[in-house]
């Protein structure tokens, strides 16, 4: 029968049989599975990665088994539960539009600084977890479980988010540099960049995964070219510190905020700035596009009536949400400058946004300890959440999937995508907090 290992998998797997079998004392069976398998030369090493693999991959088995059968039981329950109670149509739907409420699943401890960052992984049950202590963790949080710790950088981590796959994770850090991490072979760090003048406060990957944008301290935006490392290109144009950027969902344009207290929405292709928005008294501390989804609320909101021919209703980048120091919200039109609504309700600086995934909420973070609720249609404040002891500094959306009852769990990006599946499928939302108390909230149903 064929292997299902590739060449490498089974070389790594002969190697931990070996360490295995030589630190247990199996001396007959090492000397004749190293002929057999052609290692000869191999030496235990108690700092080799296959030093103890064998006996961790086998615990993992044991935690994985316990796991599924955890979540057989809890898929039976739910199956009895909806059978006997609400039809599934609709508690799915619910599922979809469940907002946060207190308490938290889980409250993850671990980091010895203030939470920066929080970013869900689009396949698996994986948080990664950024702070100011220079390392990244990562988590199930579905089990609330940490599997492991990242270090590389040796100053605070600014930002952390997953590719598209899954299969890249890039960091930022006041060290002045970038780190891509390949997370299919245990978070190696794979390249570094170097280019930015001072500390890099933002880092994301543009839709494709083919390159990164960053921002910097150094009041520059540089685009990195991930297979080389190379920067390929700067923008200029703030004139003070630039404290986040982030894509659009088709990666045409940025949208920038920095402490000169304005946004700026920017062509990717040209590094021109398209749009200077300005209305905020202090430092603009994030800044995001608006989902697709979220468009009818958000003209609600405005008093916009679309015309029947209007090409902006499919288009992304056409409106950007902001928040500031300054206690404020800002709901905006990328595309002519205006402020469409001003959210007033926070008690001081907000740190962080999110758009709901049902496109009829926006989420917000600040230093008053809270996570607010914003019905878009009416610009009203529905639901504040005493979420942390501290200031709330950072917020993501994660997805589960529903299908028949059961889940399987993934995730969303941080706007969030929302809506139905194919196949019946919807998805559960999943929200995560950090703050300066250096904990990790997760809000699900």
């Amino acid at each position: 029968m064929a292997s299902i290992l590739s060449e490498r998998q089974k070389d790594e797997l002969h190697k931990s049989i070996l360490d295995y079998l030589y630190n247990t004392g199996l001396t007959a069976s090492y000397d004749a599975l190293r002929s057999e398998t052609n290692h000869d030369d191999f030496n235990p090493d108690p700092k080799s990665k296959h030093a103890g693999l064998l006996e961790k991959k086998w615990t993992s088995v044991i935690r994985l088994q316990k796991k599924i059968m955890d979540l057989e039981n809890r898929n039976a329950s739910l199956l009895e539960e909806l059978s006997s109670t609400t039809p599934l149509s609709r508690r799915s739907a619910s599922l979809t539009d469940w907002l946060p409420r207190a308490p938290a699943r889980h409250s993850l401890s671990g980091h010895r600084s203030p939470i920066t960052k929080v970013s869900f992984h689009p396949l698996y049950s994986v948080l990664a977890t950024a702070s100011e202590d220079a390392s990244v963790k990562i988590w199930d949080w579905e089990s609330g479980e940490l599997e492991r710790t990242v270090k590389g950088h040796t100053k605070a981590v600014m930002d952390v988010e997953f590719d598209k796959k899954g299969e890249m994770m890039v960091t930022c850090s006041s060290d002045l540099t970038i780190k891509l991490w390949d997370t299919t072979n245990e978070y190696k760090n794979v390249k570094t960049l170097y280019g930015h003048d001072h500390s890099v406060s933002s880092a994301r990957f543009l839709p494709a995964g083919d390159f990164i944008v960053s921002a910097s301290r150094d009041r520059s935006i540089k685009v990195w070219e991930v297979a080389s490392g190379f920067c390929v290109k700067t923008f200029q144009g703030h004139s003070e510190w630039v404290r986040s950027v982030i894509p659009s969902d088709d990666g045409k344009l940025l949208a920038s905020c920095s402490n000169d207290q304005t946004c700026r929405i920017w062509e990717v292709s040209s590094g021109e700035t398209k749009m200077e928005l300005r209305g905020h008294e202090h430092v603009v501390e994030v800044a995001i596009f608006a989902p697709v989804v979220s468009y009818p609320a958000i003209r609600e909101l405005g008093g916009i009536k679309p015309s029947p021919r209007d090409d902006r209703l499919k288009t992304v980048g056409n409106f950007v949400a902001t928040g500031s120091r300054d206690k404020i919200i800002r709901i905006w039109d990328s595309q002519t400058g205006q402020c469409i609504r001003s959210l007033a309700g926070h008690d001081n600086w907000i740190r962080a946004l999110v758009f709901h995934p049902n496109g009829k909420h926006l989420l917000s973070a600040s230093d008053d300890k809270t996570v607010r609720v914003w019905d878009l249609a009416t610009g009203r404040c529905s639901k504040s959440i005493e979420a942390h002891g501290h200031f709330v500094t950072c917020m993501a959306w994660g997805r589960a999937v529903v299908s028949g009852g059961g889940e399987t769990n993934g995730s969303g990006g941080t706007n969030g995508s929302g809506g139905a599946e194919g196949g019946g499928e919807r998805a559960v939302n999943v929200l995560a907090t950090g703050s300066v108390d250096q904990t990790v909230k997760v809000w699900t149903p």
